[in-house]
């Protein structure tokens, strides 16, 4: 790994979740993946270390951290696991509005008890008739006096049942098009919100997915985030601050990717020598880490981009979410590769990384999408 100049601070956090990977994690994983269990002891230890305040301002109880201290962290825990990444994210996703657009109201009461890990958080945008096609949510929030009612089905959520904060996205003026969302937070125990089944899935077993049902969900009007119709606005501003962490998640996983099958490939003896002294699987090293340094490269220079207070930075995300994990899927290909016949059993770590990196190509707007976004800002640019 190149030096990328990080601060002191920088550096405690990472040699921080390291820790934190090397007690709560490692000895775990496989079993967590093989047997699709979310186990909260990883997730107490981060809250334990104040790591859920990261991009939470001091002045509710956070560290005031940026996004590049977000991806360090989310990349060294998707290294040793990125089903306990991804609850973590995830919960940082669903942060984000309330930090961005929540009133004072909200962020007092909200973000002291997402910094101390108290409350999860989830982001509730996707519905079984509403993937990529963001606009075609069918779920509504109707104002009735002092309260909104909320009816519809959120599928595919990340932390759906485990968090106690939940943004939801629903319609409140159909006639508006787009601008006729609006954005809402719905607690835990509110009376009409249900979660629907764990769902089973290929990768990422370690975090919790499920629907999010809201029928005749009643939340009171101050839940509302902003104001009405800035429902799309506040969950694409949202969706390009946590796009670098999609690409941080795709840096952990290759780099444990290429670890596992470049020592692999340097113990396993065939013809009477190391594997890795074969031309043709140390170029396929060569290249791995050319691609895993490139996309490292790249999510530092978008996450300190995002930092310095830049406007507009969709496409810049967009290239640091797509790029990423596009190299991670063919890193961890190729791990497998690398190690044969092992690889490709469960008892060893690459067939997990390879199911979980999967993913990455698909949450938070596939990587066919962020390649529309990319073009759409290009053409901004050269007129």
């Amino acid at each position: 790994m190149m030096d990328y100049f990080f601060t002191e601070e920088q550096r405690i956090l990472i040699d921080l979740v390291k820790r934190i990977g090397e007690e709560y994690i490692r000895p775990k994983a496989l079993f967590w993946d093989e047997r699709e269990i979310y186990d909260p002891l990883p997730i107490k230890a981060l809250a334990d270390a104040d790591l859920f305040g990261i991009i939470v301002p001091k002045e509710y109880g956070g560290l005031g951290m940026g996004v590049m201290e977000m991806c360090l962290a989310v990349e060294w825990l998707s290294y040793f696991c990125a089903g306990v990444s991804t609850t973590y994210a995830a919960s940082f996703l669903g942060a984000y509005p309330i930090i961005l657009f929540g009133s004072e109201e909200q962020k007092s009461r909200y973000l002291p008890k997402i910094a101390k890990g108290d409350s999860l958080c989830a982001f509730a945008l996707t519905e079984p008739q509403a993937g990529s096609d963001a606009f075609a949510i069918k779920t509504t929030a109707k104002r009735e006096g002092d309260h909104y009612v909320l009816n519809g089905v959120k599928q595919w959520i990340t932390n759906g049942g485990l968090a106690d904060i939940n943004v939801v996205i629903a319609i409140t003026d159909p006639s508006k098009g787009s601008r006729g969302a609006s954005a809402f937070i719905i607690e835990k125990g509110d009376l009409g919100f249900t979660v629907g089944k764990k769902e089973k899935k290929l990768g990422l077993k370690a975090s919790v997915t499920t629907d999010l049902i809201l029928n005749n969900c009643k939340i009171p009007r101050e839940r509302l985030i902003s104001r009405e119709g800035m429902g799309f606005v506040v969950a694409l501003k949202t969706l390009d601050y946590a796009r670098c962490g999609a690409g941080a998640q795709a840096l952990g996983i290759a780099q444990a990717a290429m670890e596992v099958s470049l020592n692999h490939a340097k113990r396993r003896i065939q013809f009477g020598q190391p594997v890795y002294n074969f031309q043709a699987v140390s170029h396929t090293f060569a290249e791995m880490a050319m691609k895993l340094e490139s996309s490292r490269a790249l999510v530092y220079s978008v996450a300190r981009y995002i930092d310095s207070g830049a406007k507009d930075f969709s496409g810049a995300s967009a290239m640091a979410k797509c790029f990423a994990t596009d190299q991670a899927m063919w890193i961890t290909e190729r791990a497998i590769q690398m190690m044969g016949g092992y690889g490709y059993m469960r008892d060893y770590l690459p067939q997990k990384l390879l199911r979980d990196a999967k993913c990455l190509q698909i949450y938070e707007g596939t990587n066919e999408i962020q390649r529309n976004v990319i073009a759409r800002e290009l053409a901004k640019v050269y007129k």
